[in-house]
């Protein structure tokens, strides 16, 4: 086990890191110029070589690219020219908005397990049928266009929750179920799957042989059984909450990470994009690490066939 923890967290560091580099050389071959940005379009020739010398963006790309590594070590990116801040601590700022938002759609995102976990054991009746087709319905729709639907009936039609901003619970209401949305499908169908295939196991039929009833059985034999691949895949999609985030956020103008990343490179502020992405990649990269360590955990065939 200690031999696959370690090879596992390996794998991330090198996930990482090649973030870290695509984002660095993607904002810099990308159309537009940030010192043009910073001092706007009818800056002269002298004043924008200035900028990018004070910028270092006159210094050839391997040499920028070893001082950003040499940023990823100490964790300094440099201060946002357009807020005057150092970058990493307007990341840390905005983090906590994003992590209430995502535990918050996580927590509405369990609703389809319970689902999943309902049409698994009534496979192939009505209730079945309702769940599975409500749940690919769901999970077909971008979460922008469920945003905007969301906006239009539940604040501009019937007024009942604000469509934008932060302050109080009515407010994350809405970003937080258009963010659960694909999720909740997900863990339906998984959960519908999962619980269909234990279903049809030899043990479950021999408990039915001892006179146990439905409930009893999917509660006190499918479920548990069931649960590995759903606790597995529900926890890597954790982490992909936050790229989700990124457009929600900027749907419902949350202040989170998500706004300010794409305020950042709207605007090629180089440090907060360069921060920032890091900060998510390592978030989503530990929950990854963190899903394989428990689905090795949970069923020891995972960690044995990494090892083949």
């Amino acid at each position: 086990m200690m031999k696959y923890a370690l090879r596992t967290a390996a794998t991330g560091v090198l996930i990482i890191l090649g973030a870290a580099t695509l984002v660095f050389f993607i904002m810099r071959i990308a159309p537009g110029d940030q010192a043009i940005v910073l001092l706007g379009p009818d800056a002269t020739a002298t004043e924008v070589a200035q900028a990018q010398a004070r910028l270092g963006l006159d210094q050839p790309l391997p040499v920028q690219y070893w001082h950003y590594l040499t940023q990823l070590v100490t964790l300094d990116f440099g201060e946002s020219y357009r807020y005057g801040r150092p970058a990493f601590g307007l990341v840390l700022s905005r983090l906590p908005a994003t992590v209430e938002l995502t535990l918050v759609a996580t927590a509405i995102a369990t609703v389809g397990a319970v689902l999943g976990a309902l049409a698994g054991a009534y496979r192939g009746r009505w209730i079945d049928r309702g769940i599975s087709g409500l749940a690919l319905t769901l999970y077909s729709m971008p979460p922008f266009w469920i945003g905007i639907m969301l906006i239009l009936l539940m604040a501009l039609k019937f007024r009942l929750l604000p469509s934008a901003g932060a302050g109080t619970p009515a407010h994350i209401v809405l970003p937080a179920l258009t963010l659960a949305a694909p999720f909740t499908a997900l863990l339906t169908r998984i959960t519908r799957s999962s619980v269909a295939d234990t279903m049809a196991e030899p043990y479950v039929h021999r408990a039915y042989a001892k006179g146990l009833t439905r409930r009893q059985v999917v509660t006190g034999h499918v479920v548990r059984n069931a649960a590995t691949p759903v606790v597995t895949v529900g926890a890597m999609h954790i982490g992909t909450l936050l790229g989700g985030a990124v457009i929600v956020e900027s749907v419902f103008a949350w202040p989170g990470l998500g706004s300010l990343l794409v305020s950042a490179v709207s605007n090629r502020d180089y440090s907060i994009v360069q921060a920032a992405v890091l900060f998510i990649a390592v978030i989503v990269v530990t929950l990854n690490v963190v899903a394989d360590l428990l689905a090795a955990r949970l069923d020891p065939r995972v960690r044995l066939g990494a090892q083949a």
